[in-house]
């Protein structure tokens, strides 16, 4: 199943990064945020994807070209110009990278791509968030209603620590927990190509009229996933994900023991959005 990303939003609210590049292009652990969301789908067997570009999506398709073009050790031939590759490390990956407007919104990007797509069911979620949400059992809940949209639903990561009182005596600090009461749109959806005529054109945000136009029809359902997910909408947030990646302990590193002759390796649990401007 194709996997579309929207990596064109200007990501104003990360501005200390998307001054120079664009969010999904912001490192966790040396490498962009858009390639950890990628290598989550990977690890499920996912191969194929379109990436939605508009603002900076030249260092998009740059650093993907750099990307194959100088992973590992290299060999060159300076009389012929010849260059060898000695590295067998890089994700069997098919990237379209895909011009959607700079100024398109969500609505417009997802109805781009829906032509790069093969008129099939397909995977989209936005370049600047992570999460184990198990894809497996997301494509099988999908399939199991046979409606248009699937999203995944999430509980938000409280902003601030959460204190129990015993009188005035602290009983229980927890440092932001996750909310325990209500959910969000975690934009992990798989969706059909019929989504196409609910996307009026450019000008649309797809968390706005078309997603509450499926609901009504009754074409839109909810996968909740109570593990771990985070967004990376503020500087906060991209240090709380340095943090986890540097301590050994991403819970998104779903790909960690990938099954090499497969590309598949059964996921792992872990316990731990509102509209987004990145894409």
């Amino acid at each position: 199943m194709k996997v579309g990303i929207l990596a064109g939003g200007l990501g104003t609210r990360l501005a200390e990064e998307t001054e120079i590049r664009p969010k999904p292009m912001v490192e966790i652990g040396a490498k962009p945020i858009l390639w950890h969301i990628m290598m989550h789908y990977y690890a499920y067997g996912h191969r194929e994807f379109a990436v939605a570009l508009g603002y900076k999506g030249e260092y998009i398709k740059r650093w993907f070209s750099d990307y194959v073009a100088f992973d590992g050790s290299l060999t060159v031939n300076a009389a012929s110009g010849s260059v060898k590759r000695h590295s067998n490390s890089l994700p069997d990956w098919s990237v379209d990278l895909v011009e959607t407007g700079l100024n398109t919104l969500t609505g417009g990007r997802i109805k781009r791509l829906i032509d790069w797509m093969g008129d099939e069911t397909f995977m989209l979620t936005w370049g600047d968030g992570v999460s184990d949400v198990n894809l497996d059992r997301l494509i099988a809940f999908h399939k199991s209603h046979g409606k248009l949209a699937t999203m995944t639903a999430v509980r938000p990561p409280a902003r601030y620590g959460h204190i129990e009182f015993d009188g005035h005596r602290v009983v229980d600090f927890t440092e932001k927990p996750q909310a325990s009461e209500g959910w969000i749109n975690g934009a992990f959806f798989v969706l059909e190509p019929g989504i196409k005529d609910y996307i009026d054109g450019d000008d649309v945000m797809f968390e706005h009229a078309p997603m509450q136009r499926l609901a009504t029809d009754g074409q839109l359902m909810a996968y909740r996933h109570e593990s771990f997910w985070q967004c990376m909408d503020t500087i906060r947030e991209k240090h709380l994900l340095q943090k986890l990646w540097d301590s050994g302990q991403a819970p998104w590193k779903t790909w960690e023991s990938i099954d090499e002759s497969s590309g598949y390796r059964p996921p792992r649990l872990h316990r731990f959005r509102p509209d987004s401007d990145a894409a």
